[in-house]
């Protein structure tokens, strides 16, 4: 069972950003607009969570300077596709491409630097409890923030009526705006919250997975993340189920290395990415149901006096 629970608590550390980058990313997506600069924001959010650490000592100031970092970058890709009214998807991949070299000049300094690792929230006598005590009752702060989002982001969602206006914006934006939503302001603060939760996840990159900084650390998580919304069908909790399934899948590679299993390390590296592209070729086959929980608007510049 000792090795049971190691296992199970790697899948955890594994899946939480993915399950962060994805809730945010969602989010945006219900608001109509498609970010696929996740990835930039995340390894943005990375290097930043991991500089502030390194200059103040404090990994709480970390998380913070990385979900600001990662929600400020967000405002570029805003302004860019809300604003300027530019295409959604080029500006996705050019912000993915920007983080990437920009987080590669700030962290150079630092490469290689050992960090402090956000300590564990330990609950008294819940811990103690065998098995589910250390999985639940004895992790960190990005954790429990993770599990927050997604009874946050599920209320908000489907409870609110600021939650179902932001639903209106995404399924038909000229409807919201013949209502009198302000379309703009609602996609802004979505891509916000988006941004934020990508600099959040990629915190926990540098100061819970891996307490160090190394260039392109997310390794490709971003593109996982909003795998994952499609997986989910735009549903919160379905994002929690393949969160930990694709954080099953990225860890087996370093337990079956310790096992001593006879596959190549590079298969076994490439599983994540090939568990996505088998995910979304099985969706790909129930079109009618995708299409249904598809936001119509998504992806679609929306210009006011147009």
């Amino acid at each position: 069972m000792g090795i049971v629970e190691a296992i199970l608590l790697t899948v955890i550390t594994a899946a939480t950003p993915l399950v962060i980058a994805a809730l945010g990313e969602l989010v945006t997506e219900r608001s109509g607009v498609l970010n696929l600069g996740v990835e930039g924001m995340m390894i943005i959010g990375a290097v930043c969570a991991f500089v502030a650490t390194q200059q103040t000592g404090s990994p709480y100031i970390g998380i913070i300077a990385g979900t600001v970092s990662g929600a400020l970058f967000s405002l570029l890709f805003g302004f860019l596709t809300l604003t300027l009214v530019a295409n959604q998807v080029a500006t996705g991949l050019a912000l993915t491409i920007l983080g990437l070299g920009v987080s590669g000049m700030i962290g150079e300094p630092y490469s290689g630097q050992s960090g402090a690792k956000l300590p564990q929230i330990v609950f008294p006598f819940l811990s103690d409890i065998p098995y589910l005590g250390p999985l639940l009752f004895k992790q960190d702060l990005i954790f429990y923030l993770s599990i927050v989002l997604i009874f946050a982001v599920n209320w908000f969602l489907f409870k609110t009526r600021t939650g179902l206006m932001l639903r209106s914006v995404g399924d038909s934006h000229s409807s919201a705006h013949a209502l009198g939503i302000n379309v703009i302001r609602t996609r802004y603060l979505a891509v916000l919250f988006g941004g934020a939760c990508a600099g959040l996840a990629g915190a926990q990159f540098s100061l819970v997975y891996t307490p160090q900084w190394t260039e392109n650390m997310s390794a490709g998580r971003g593109w996982i993340a909003l795998a994952l919304v499609v997986f989910a069908s735009w549903r919160p909790w379905r994002v929690v189920i393949g969160g930990y399934l694709f954080g099953a899948v990225s860890i087996s590679q370093l337990h079956a290395q310790a096992f001593g299993i006879g596959i190549p390390s590079q298969f076994l590296s490439a599983l994540p990415y090939l568990a996505t592209v088998a995910v979304l070729i099985v969706i790909s086959h129930n079109r009618r149901t995708t299409l249904i929980n598809t936001p119509a608007s998504l992806g679609k510049s929306f210009v006011p006096d147009r």
